[in-house]
């Protein structure tokens, strides 16, 4: 029986890998990476820097693949989702069959946590409906691009007795009023929440969250939403690439 696992590999630290996922990586004789291009090589890069420091049998093997693009055509975004996971699906698949033996050991890194905004489990799932190949999985958890956010701005994540929403900058509400007192948002590549700007929020931003290029900006979202959103873009063009997020919430002590 071959057995894939996923592994999250945490938020862009290499030290923010549980000692589960350093055992896991120390039982993988093949890794599958996806090749997102030259502008997020350091993506690609990061992961192999991970096997080289924890992985003490050099034996492994690793399989790369280009990643196909998401169809602009398709204007539905659901739909346009959909059809990418599908793609990669079929790739992942493919790769699966040709490089993996029985009784060998696969993995895919997965940025963060795979739980959390994060497509692979969803591909994964789909190649198993197909039932053309046979495997086991096994995720390891990682830490989540959130949690390094609280830590790296040494706040706490929930407030006593108060409740936390998660969202996407997409689906942020130009409205606080019904949300949660705090909110964390995530693959917000549009700067919503200058939406909010006429309500009385903080905001606690991170971007490169625990790597060198690590930026952390924090306070009234009214006075400092247009730094973020320039910091954002300047970093994008400069890097090609930028992972993200923040928690808003209405003005109170977080410590």
């Amino acid at each position: 029986m071959r057995k894939l696992y996923l592994i999250g590999i945490g938020a862009g630290n290499p030290e923010y890998i549980t000692v589960q996922a350093i055992k896991a990586l120390n039982s993988v004789d093949v890794f599958f990476l996806m090749d997102k291009g030259e502008a997020k090589r350091d993506l690609l890069k990061l992961r192999k820097e991970i096997c080289e420091r924890y992985i003490e049998n050099r034996s492994y093997r690793m399989v790369e693949a280009a990643d196909p693009v998401r169809d602009p055509a398709i204007a539905d975004y659901t739909a346009r989702v959909e059809e990418w996971h599908r793609q990669r699906s079929l790739i992942y698949e493919e790769m699966i069959a040709r490089e993996l033996k029985e009784g060998q050991c696969g993995a895919f890194l997965v940025w963060g946590d795979p739980s959390l905004y994060d497509s692979t489990l969803r591909i994964i799932d789909q190649i198993k409906a197909r039932e053309k190949l046979c495997f086991e999985i096994e995720v390891i958890p990682g830490i989540t691009s959130m949690q390094a956010l609280t830590a790296r701005h040494k706040i706490s994540l929930n407030g006593i007795g108060e409740s936390i929403a998660m969202t996407t900058g997409r689906q942020l509400s130009s409205d606080m009023s019904a949300t949660a007192e705090r909110t964390i948002v995530m693959l917000d590549g549009q700067c919503s929440f200058n939406n909010l700007l006429d309500e009385d929020l903080d905001i606690y931003w991170g971007a490169y969250l625990g790597m060198d290029e690590e930026i952390l900006l924090s306070g009234k979202l009214s006075e400092i939403a247009s730094r973020i959103a320039e910091v954002r873009s300047e970093q994008r063009q400069k890097n090609g690439w930028i992972m993200d997020t923040y928690l808003i919430a209405r003005s109170s002590p977080l410590r």
